[in-house]
């Protein structure tokens, strides 16, 4: 029976129209939209998907052959074994939000918020800065997109605050990894780093035949130029828009400090004296570490190095004691669920390389493959273990020997194979929560609510990238390792 016009501005007014009988959608909004409708149902917690990936890497490594014990005692040394990553993840948050907080920055962020005027090009300004931004450092895409997501939402009327999350998360999902922050970039070109099994495999290949390859870079600028259209065209229309304040989410301004002591043991907390001798006596430090690096500044950009630049740099902006740390303060609940779960990943991590199932993947695949179908093999691969190990410089160690040997024998470029694992490795990040907890502590919302819009951007990367990787591989001549 037709419809009557009452009937379409009925539904039209109340949101409740069929996807397909709207006109202002896409349909890869209209795609969005339905999976951020499933993902809001379906997908579980993550400390729930946790779980769930303890028990399919368990099943799994007993139907390959391990024994169930030996499968839970590997999973149970393994559980504090990520204790020093958890807390680099949880410093990464403290120290972006304390910069963040500083009126000098806040100034910057607010500018930058201030640039687009429309909901759909405020995602895809968000979704080009987040990719842009990952190239120089995944840790300040992650915590400086979220924040400028933040900024949007208070100004900008209809803005998709789920849209936006996942814009602002797509540099973890999609290019980080090609650029200057790869971990198995820079661990490949650091001979003194190499473990001695990997290094016999795939010998030294130095950052020109990896992230400086001319293919390597038309791969990142292809990756980046789908997802930012991607992310223009998934803007939701107005009757499906989802704002922060419908997830319950409202911002303040941090709060004031009273601008002098009210009793003498305060004086120190109010004075910058001891913060203008800490910052002197850090920054000396940093200074002599990027002077001194043997393999250049870059190579000693680790998250260690990051995260002390961004507290050192908190400190000198907050200029007194007492400002830092009621910043500090503020910003310790969204440190949470990385405090809570990461040690259950370990556990993942801790069944796959102590019962040597990693090793049997990664034979299994090398025995079908050939020199023209082991790019792709690799790049499958490497996105499945992706799902279980999250973390791509653990991952690339227990992944790397074998995956280097098989190119050997395959005769594909090494630098090329290690690229291939860079693009491949990030892509399960867009549905995997382990790295979406720093920016859900930002903006205060669950992975569930998001995962539906990463889930899209997999749908249309997953694909290009393959190809991109199987493609370039056929060009690049094998050289053998230099070792």
């Amino acid at each position: 029976m037709p419809r009557s016009r009452a009937q379409l501005e009925s539904w039209s007014n109340d949101g409740n129209m069929p996807a397909s009988a709207k006109p202002s959608e896409t349909g890869v909004a209209r795609l969005g939209v339905a999976l951020a409708a499933w993902s809001e149902r379906w997908f579980p917690d993550p400390l729930v998907f946790a779980f769930l990936g303890i028990v399919v890497v368990f099943l799994l490594a007993v139907a390959t052959g391990e024994r169930p014990l030996n499968v839970a005692i590997e999973g149970g040394k393994g559980f504090w074994s990520l204790v020093p990553f958890t807390m680099q993840m949880v410093f990464i948050i403290i120290g972006g939000y304390v910069v963040a907080s500083t009126p000098a920055i806040g100034r910057v962020i607010r500018g930058l918020a201030r640039i687009p005027k429309t909901p759909r090009g405020a995602l895809t300004c968000v979704a080009l800065f987040a990719l842009l931004t990952s190239l120089i450092s995944w840790g300040m895409s992650l915590i400086f997109s979220g924040l400028l997501v933040r900024q949007i939402a208070q100004r900008l009327k209809g803005f998709d605050y789920r849209a936006a999350a996942a814009a602002a998360y797509l540099g973890n999902g999609a290019v980080w990894a090609l650029g200057l922050s790869s971990s198995a970039a820079m661990l490949m070109a650091t001979r003194s780093s190499i473990p001695p099994a990997l290094l016999k495999a795939g010998g030294m290949i130095p950052l020109t035949q990896t992230i400086f390859l001319w293919q390597s870079m038309a791969m990142a600028a292809v990756i980046i130029v789908v997802a930012v259209s991607t992310a223009y065209l998934a803007a939701p229309p107005t009757e499906h828009v989802r704002t922060a304040e419908s997830f319950g989410v409202t911002f303040k301004r941090p709060s004031e400090e009273q601008a002098a002591p009210t009793r003498p043991g305060e004086w120190l907390e109010y004075s910058p004296i001891l913060t203008v001798i800490l910052v002197v006596l850090l920054g000396s430090y940093l200074v002599n570490l990027f002077v001194t690096s043997p393999q250049g500044a870059a190579a000693a950009l680790d998250l260690n190095t990051y995260n002390l630049i961004f507290l050192t740099a908190g400190l000198l902006l907050h200029w007194r004691p007492r400002n830092f740390v009621r910043v500090v303060a503020e910003c310790i609940p969204a440190t949470g669920g990385v405090l809570l779960q990461f040690p259950f990943y370990a556990v993942i991590f801790g069944m796959i390389v102590g019962t040597g199932l990693s090793e049997k993947m990664a034979r299994f695949f090398a025995g079908v493959s050939t020199h023209t179908t082991y790019p792709l093999l690799v790049a499958l691969y490497s996105a499945v273990l992706g799902l279980f190990i999250p973390s791509g410089g653990s991952k690339w160690i227990v992944e790397a020997p074998y995956v280097l040997q098989a190119a050997v024998v395959n005769q594909v470029h090494l630098g090329w194979v290690v690229q291939i694992y860079n693009a491949s490795e990030a892509l399960p990040n867009l549905v995997n929560p382990f790295w979406m907890l720093p920016l859900v502590g930002i903006l205060k919302i669950r992975p569930r609510d998001f995962v539906g819009y990463t889930i899209l951007y997999l749908m249309v990367l997953l694909p290009v990238v393959f190809f991109l990787c199987w493609l370039f591989a056929q060009q690049l001549p094998y050289a053998p390792p230099v070792r």
